[in-house]
């Protein structure tokens, strides 16, 4: 006999509270070693027109639902007594009769219309009615049923419009709103897959992605502990596509927060490890922390598959480019922030009496230097002076940049001396190395390379990926959202051997963020967002799989009444039942997580503040604390939760004031307001169910535009 889980059960127990669920978790144990123990008090459920459910009994009110057969024992649902049995009253299990897959379907009530008399009224002209077209009328049955529409359901879909959509997806199994919302935004959906006659209907990849089997009391303990992973195993076929494709250069694929990028990131690593059997795979990203986040993920997804992992690697690009750079040129010391800063305040007291009045903050010195002169190794004066400052709209003249080239000299100097490096300059030494090995003929170390979060690669990342893999036949791929750049300024992929245009797609489907918070978030970006070579990513038509609270947003008279207000807030989510490890509290900045803690403080919530170790450890399942995370909202990147907080979004504090005041140049404010929404984008759509968004009055400019229904 299987004994397997479904989504449904671990939704529902995460929403009781932590003593419930540890007598939930003991139960299901129970169970599992013994699902026919007659101490487990067993009761049909004679109400349900499924005949093969059962209802275990927890405590006095608590009570586990079970769906049983001679094969299979299933945990359903958990909850309180009445709450459970109309759960199971109201649904059964049944393999689709068009694709085979194993699916819930929620028995349709029969309601008579009841007329009331009521006073005559003035008939209602033509031109006050709204009506809305019914998007799916031109879809046969036959293909409704293709897509995973239960029989019972095909006159509802066949009747709704764009206001009825979202409320019947909460009633369809996920497959079939995922394709009608595909068909609803315009697209051409396939059909699922159809299981040959006689296949077990828990088999079909639709059924695995809400149902799981346990082996053993160490896979249910681990599945127990944390919430249900949907898409890092399950590829929909609207992705599938792309990550089977065979591409003649490199390609893209974009999408804002929630889109399944990383999960499209995961699959084609392992699609090209498993298709080509000799191939080297790197899968990589910006940072650590995500590069951690990867790693776990694709430990699960390969976890039936484990020599797959000789041939994946999974790094973040500076670990990658340490440990390439020491095998093939030595041992190297990078830089840090700090001692950059330190050698061009010295360079600059160095050069100032010889640079007359002119006027530069250390900021825009750093900047200058790391965004041109260091990212694109510019090592004479003249190449300086020509270069097209690209992203910098700052206006300098040529005698503006012969003063400044004698501040970057001082400094390159100075780095020399001290046997030190840049990062910059690392990847670029790594990337003419790999220009030398691929020109003499000799074995590449990596066939394909997959980047998450594409968006934040530097200058000389991108030119050591193009060295690395740029030539070969599906060599690079990336993912990530142009909307979510909070680290990079903008430049040309192209003028660097990497052209993506023509294969470039955006996904449309939020599979992570509720509906409400998705709208709400997205009004702080412009319905297109395109890259310097004229690549565009179109949000419109965007649509997220589920609905939710409408998000908060709220600005109060001082920081203590803030403070209260969040605490009041997180203490609302734990008495729900959200497990305070379920829940993210962001800042702007260092200078901010003071007042988190003091509303953690207030909330009787114990706390952990995230650095970048600390996130990559929250980025995988299971591994945290019960703890509230509370963070910066750069280290926020990478993470979910079902609840976030994100506060202290005052007016000079985001954009943060610091970095308005480092401009040199007007025009230069574009670059930094542009970064500082995109940041507060990635803090809110981390959060799946409820949102909340405070600050002390007037409050960030940037709550006005996402409150902003016009």
């Amino acid at each position: 006999m299987d004994f397997r889980i479904a989504d449904t059960f671990t939704d529902s127990l995460a929403r009781l509270t932590g003593e419930e669920q540890k007598l939930v978790k003991t139960t299901a144990f129970d169970l599992q070693m013994n699902p026919v123990n007659p101490g487990m008090q067993l009761h049909k459920i004679e109400q349900s027109k499924d005949k093969h459910f059962w209802s275990a009994r927890i405590n006095r009110d608590l009570r586990l639902i079970v769906h049983r057969t001679a094969s299979s024992f299933l945990l359903c649902y958990v909850a309180h007594h009445d709450q459970a049995y109309r759960w199971a009253e109201r649904r059964k299990l049944e393999a689709h009769p068009t694709t085979g897959a194993a699916q819930w379907v929620e028995i349709r009530e029969r309601v008579e219309d009841i007329i009331v008399p009521s006073v005559p009224s003035a008939p209602l002209s033509t031109a006050s009615l709204s009506v809305k077209p019914a998007l799916f009328a031109h879809c046969s049955d036959d293909d409704l049923l293709a897509y995973g529409v239960p029989a019972e359901w095909l006159a509802d879909v066949r009747a709704a419009d764009e206001n009825a959509l979202l409320s019947l997806a909460d009633h369809l199994p996920a497959e079939a709103v995922e394709a009608l919302l595909d068909v609803a935004t315009g697209g051409q959906p396939a059909f699922a897959m159809a299981a040959p006659p006689g296949a077990d209907p828990f088999a079909h990849p639709d059924a695995q992605r809400r149902f799981r089997v346990m082996h053993d009391m160490e896979e249910l303990e681990r599945a127990l502990d944390f919430p249900w992973d949907k898409w890092t195993i399950f590829l929909h076929p609207a992705q599938r596509q792309w990550v089977e494709r065979d591409y003649a250069g490199p390609a893209r694929i974009a999408g804002s927060a929630g889109t399944g990028k990383t999960i499209v990131a995961l699959h084609r690593a392992v699609f090209l490890a498993s298709s080509q059997p000799d191939s080297r795979v790197l899968l990589t990203t910006f940072s650590d922390t995500l590069a951690y986040a990867l790693h776990d993920k694709l430990r699960r997804l390969i976890s039936n598959q484990p020599r797959l992992a000789e041939r994946l690697e999974v790094l973040s690009l500076n670990a990658i480019g340490q440990r390439l750079h020491q095998a093939q040129r030595g041992q190297v010391h990078i830089a840090s922030y700090e001692e950059l800063r330190a050698l061009m305040q010295a360079s600059w007291a160095e050069c100032a009496p010889s640079l007359g009045n002119l006027k530069f903050s250390i900021s825009f010195l750093l900047s200058e230097w790391e965004e041109m002169v260091d990212a694109w190794q510019l090592d004479h004066w003249e190449a300086y002076r020509d270069i097209k400052r690209l992203g910098r709209k700052t206006r300098l003249s040529e005698a503006q940049r012969a003063a400044l080239w004698q501040v970057f000299e001082a400094l390159r100097a100075k780095l020399a001396n001290r046997r030190v490096t840049t990062w910059a300059r690392l990847f670029t030494q790594l990337a003419s190395v790999q220009s030398q090995r691929s020109a003499v003929g000799q074995t590449p170390i990596f066939d394909h390379v997959v980047v998450d979060e594409a968006q934040d690669l530097s200058v000389p990342q991108l030119r050591f990926l193009a060295a690395l893999a740029g030539t070969t036949p599906n060599g690079l791929f990336f993912a990530g959202d142009l909307g979510q750049r909070i680290f990079q300024p903008p430049f040309s992929w192209k003028s660097l051997g990497v052209d993506v245009r023509g294969r470039s797609r955006t996904l449309h489907i939020n599979y992570r963020t509720s509906h409400q918070i998705r709208v709400q978030a997205d009004r702080l970006l412009g319905p297109e967002v395109s890259d310097v070579d004229g690549n565009t990513e179109d949000r419109r038509g965007t649509v997220s799989v589920f609905n939710g609270p409408e998000p908060v947003i709220g600005l109060f008279g001082d920081e203590e009444q803030e403070i209260c207000a969040v605490a009041d807030w997180l203490r609302a989510r734990v008495a729900e039942g959200m497990p305070a490890r379920g829940i993210g509290l962001f800042v702007r900045s260092d200078a901010q997580i003071g007042r988190a803690q003091a509303a953690a403080k207030r909330a009787a919530l114990g706390h952990t503040v995230l650095d970048g170790r600390l996130a990559a450890i929250t980025a995988m399942p299971g591994a945290a604390p019960d703890a509230l995370n509370i963070c910066t909202m750069h280290l926020a990147k990478g993470l979910e939760f079902r609840a976030v907080a994100v506060m202290a979004c005052d007016e000079e504090v985001l954009p943060l004031q610091e970095r308005v005041e480092s401009v040199a140049d007007k025009a230069d404010l574009e670059e930094v307001y542009n970064t500082e929404r995109h940041l507060l984008y990635v803090a809110c759509t981390r959060a799946r169910d409820q949102l909340l968004v405070t600050g002390v009055e007037l409050g960030s400019e940037f709550l006005q535009d996402m409150q902003d229904i016009g």
